[in-house]
Formats: C-alpha cells, sequence, structure tokens
C-alpha cells in the first residue's frame, strides 16, 4: 500500500474510533429523553461531560493532528496526499475544517458546555410543565453565555452569530440568512392572513384517538416509507426527534397529542425522514465525513419532504384515508378524502411549531432566528424573552401565546445549546422544494404511484441524489448535481403559491 493511502487509512481508523464514542453520547441523550428514571439526572449529566472530553481529547490529540497533517496542510488547506481518489480528498478538507472547530475550543468549555446543558435540558422540561419560565432563566443565561465563549473561540469575521450558524449549516452567514428570511417573511405574511380569513372545518381531526391504534398507524406510515424495524425503532418522549449512532441503529420519537390525530402522523413522517437518511448514509465510510450527513439544512430537507411534501399530498391519502379509516372505526366514516385533504393543509396561525401548517411554519422560525441573533449580539436580555417572543408572534402571526409551554418554553434546542440550529429548519424546506422539483421532472408520474401505495422508487431516488453521498459535496454542489439547477428560492415559493393558491382560490 503506497504511503498516502497508508496514512489515509490511518486518519480513518482514529475517526471512526472517535465517532464510534459519539455513538455513545447519542444513545445516553436517546436513554435521558425516553426511559431514563429522573433521579438519574444528575450522574447523567456527569456521564455526558465525562464523554464530552474524552471525544474531545480524540479529536484534538496529538496522534489525530498527526495523521491528519500529514495529508493536508491544517493551515492552507492544500492537500499534500497523492494518489487519493476525488471522494478521499473531499474528505480531507471536512476532516479539516471539522479539526480547526474542534481544537478551537478547549477541552474544558467542551466539558462545561456538555454538564451545563445536560442540566438545562432537566429545568427546561420541568419550566415548561410547570409553566414557569423563570426555573429555565438562569440555565439559559448561563447556556447563551457559553455560546458567546464558542463564538468567540471558533472565530468570525462580520457577526457572532455566523460561527454558530455553521456549526449546523457549513458556509451560511448571518446577512444571507437574514435577507432571505425577511423576503420570504414578507412573501408568506399577506398571504397567511388572506387565508386565515376563509375557515375550513378540521374539527374532525380533534377528539380521543387510541393511543395503541395512533402508535400501530405509524408503524404502518415507517414500513411504507421503506424505515427498517431492524435498524430503529418508536419510541415516546416530550419533544420528537431522531437519534442515530450507525446506520444499523437509527432511532426516533414521536409525540401523542391529547387530542389531535395528526400531531403523531405529521411527527412520524418527519422523524423517519431524518432516519431514512442515517440509514442510507453509505456504511463502509461510517467514521469518515463520507459517511456523515452534509448538513442540518440538508438534514431537514429529508425530514420536509416527507412530512410535507409527501405526507400533506392528495395521493398520498389516496392511498392512506381508506387504512386511516379502518384503523379508527367509526370515528371518520362521515368524511369524505377531500374534506380531509383541505383540513389536514389547513392554514391558520397557531402557538406550538411541530404543529404548524406548512405556510406559517417558516415565519416560526423567522421568529426564533431573530431572536438568537439578538440574544446573542446583546439586544436582547433572558429576562425579557417571553415579552419579545409575545411581541413578535402578535407582529408576524396576529396571535399572542396565554403561557410560556405555549411561548418560548415549547422547544427543546436552546437547552441543548443549540443556538444557530434553528434556521436549518426553513433552509431544509428550501432545500426540499429544490431537490422536489428535480425529482418530478424524472418521475412525473409520482403522484400515480404514490396514490397506488408504492413508494420505493422515492427513497431510492433520494438514495442516489443525496444519502450516498455524505459530505462529498457542498451543500450547494449537493443541490446542483441532484436537480441540475443553482439552488435559489423559487421553488418553494412556486410550490406553496400553486397548492394554497388552488385550494384556497387566490
Amino acid at each position: 500500500m503506497k504511503t498516502s493511502k497508508k496514512n489515509y487509512q490511518k486518519l480513518y481508523e482514529l475517526s471512526k474510533h472517535i465517532r464510534t464514542l459519539q455513538g455513545i453520547v447519542y444513545l445516553l441523550d436517546w436513554d435521558q429523553e425516553t426511559y431514563m428514571p429522573p433521579d438519574a439526572a444528575g450522574i447523567r449529566a456527569e456521564q455526558l461531560k465525562a464523554m464530552a472530553g474524552i471525544i474531545h481529547r480524540e479529536k484534538t490529540s496529538r496522534k489525530f493532528t498527526a495523521a491528519l497533517t500529514k495529508l493536508i496542510d491544517p493551515k492552507s488547506g492544500q492537500v499534500k496526499a497523492k494518489d487519493l481518489l476525488p471522494a478521499q480528498i473531499a474528505a480531507l478538507h471536512e476532516w479539516r475544517r471539522d479539526h480547526l472547530q474542534d481544537t478551537s475550543l478547549p477541552a474544558a468549555f467542551v466539558e462545561e458546555f456538555a454538564k451545563v446543558t445536560s442540566q438545562g435540558i432537566l429545568a427546561w422540561r420541568k419550566a415548561k410543565q410547570e409553566n414557569a419560565f423563570h426555573h429555565f432563566a438562569p440555565f439559559l443565561d448561563r447556556i447563551i453565555t457559553l455560546n458567546r465563549q464558542k463564538a468567540d473561540y471558533l472565530g468570525y469575521q462580520d457577526h457572532p452569530y455566523d460561527a454558530l450558524l455553521d456549526q449546523f449549516e457549513p458556509n451560511a452567514k448571518t446577512q444571507e440568512v437574514d435577507q432571505l428570511f425577511t423576503r420570504l417573511r414578507e412573501t408568506l405574511t399577506p398571504l397567511i392572513r388572506k387565508m386565515a380569513q376563509q375557515p375550513v372545518d378540521d374539527q374532525f381531526l380533534f377528539g380521543k384517538w387510541d393511543h395503541a391504534k395512533q402508535m400501530a398507524f405509524g408503524q404502518k406510515l415507517l414500513d411504507a416509507m421503506g424505515y427498517d424495524q431492524n435498524k430503529g425503532r418508536l419510541d415516546l418522549s416530550a419533544h420528537p426527534f431522531s437519534s442515530s449512532s450507525h446506520p444499523t441503529d437509527s432511532r426516533i420519537t414521536t409525540r401523542i397529542h391529547p387530542t389531535s390525530l395528526m400531531s403523531n402522523i405529521l411527527a412520524v413522517l418527519h422523524e423517519g425522514g431524518h432516519a431514512l437518511y442515517e440509514m442510507g448514509l453509505p456504511q463502509d465510510f461510517y467514521g469518515s465525513p463520507l459517511g456523515e450527513a452534509r448538513s442540518l439544512g440538508v438534514h431537514e430537507s429529508q425530514s420536509r419532504w416527507w412530512e410535507t411534501r409527501i405526507g400533506l399530498s392528495r395521493p398520498f391519502w389516496q392511498y392512506f384515508f381508506p387504512l386511516l379509516k379502518e384503523t379508527f372505526k367509526g370515528q371518520l366514516d362521515h368524511v369524505t378524502l377531500e374534506d380531509f385533504y383541505r383540513a389536514i393543509n389547513k392554514v391558520k396561525p397557531a402557538f406550538i411549531r411541530i404543529e404548524a401548517d406548512e405556510v406559517t411554519y417558516p415565519i416560526h422560525i423567522i421568529l426564533r432566528f431573530e431572536l438568537e441573533k439578538a440574544l446573542i449580539e446583546g439586544s436582547l436580555t433572558v429576562r425579557d424573552i417571553p415579552e419579545a417572543w409575545n411581541a413578535k408572534m402578535e407582529q408576524y402571526l396576529c396571535i399572542i401565546p396565554h403561557t410560556p409551554a405555549e411561548g418560548c418554553l415549547q422547544d427543546i434546542h436552546w437547552s441543548m445549546g443549540a443556538f444557530g440550529y434553528f434556521p436549518t429548519y426553513t433552509l431544509g424546506n428550501l432545500y426540499a422544494a429544490h431537490l422536489f422539483e428535480g425529482f418530478a421532472k424524472e418521475h412525473p408520474e409520482w403522484e400515480q404511484q404514490v396514490a397506488a401505495g408504492k413508494f420505493d422508487f422515492i427513497k431510492l431516488w433520494l438514495h442516489e441524489k443525496v444519502f450516498q453521498h455524505g459530505r462529498r459535496y457542498t451543500t450547494q454542489e449537493l443541490l446542483q448535481q441532484a436537480t441540475g439547477s443553482a439552488f435559489t428560492a423559487e421553488p418553494y415559493v412556486r410550490y406553496l403559491k400553486q397548492k394554497y393558491g388552488t385550494l384556497y382560490k387566490f
């Protein structure tokens, strides 16, 4: 074996070991959100802190640095290795990017961040249950301080939020996202107000829906999507999520709403989309950037693809609505397919992000992005969050939350320390729309196939265009290659205007 290949293999083995350790953390996190006894919270925080320290030391160790430096110059990015494949060279650039960020963060900081956020998650959960923001505020204040420190460690040119956003959506800039979101908000807000004035009967979606039957129906949806039950499982948690430690272990959770039928259905489709991406990543490259998801925005494109573009489409329910009626015998007998389709696509401003319709959903994300940016730059304080949150909800959606639980305490992300994460949700919608236009051109018969209960071709297309590439290409390169056209927001705007223009006749 030539020297370059031997050095590459050495780096890969070190990286694979680190990824295995990260998988253990994912399992600890998954357990914390599902089955962990409440009194185990203290020791779990210590466990997560210990693991964060171990992983950080491995990432920044002399042996890892030496292995990387033999192949690529960490400062200039010039590749030293010869005779490597283009995909391996792409992986080197991604390793270098990660290494620069990892070595920017002191080990003590990483451990402290892991411990504080673990405590913060538990404080958030208690505060949400008791509708008491002040229980969470001290932890959030500390988490924001840590995020500011993280931004300083990572470095930035224009805005400290750039450094945090880059952790989840590489190369994205605060100013660019701000401009994109402003245009999107100005486009959607008048449409939302126009549609909200048109009454749509969706009362039949609310009532008492047997929990066991809801879970069983969720399993049917996952089976149809191609989710391999031998490589994953569906459980319950306070906040639905997807957690993957390996393509052969990709778990998801859902939440059973007390009265809403669609809450669980859409959560399963959403998290199932995330899981399919993780299951579809190439196992042969596990541990290298070639075996990892491109970005959180691309990840979100997969979940929103299944939740909205497929799961809220008429063809999807042409197939599944009879099965839904059969599952809940007697409860939907009087409802037609058209009534159901219109009801699940009702546009009405609501408080809870994960239950928002697909037209108002981006507004929820834009609100969070604006607040995050203000918190990080210091123009907004933690104690003022509830008031600022409610003011923006009133300004953008004309509604005001009644309690912190349906307002600023509804999401887990801030307690996790994930500042910079929220924008990827709307970026994911934009990416999904761009990808879907390419998919529809290649599969103009997709509606007929879905209506007939055929879904395998969708997963195959996504595997070919997205899954198999890992992080080989940048987001923009991936979208261009998948569709043959450069990314723009226009496919998303066209989709919303066409679909809802037809539904609401405007």
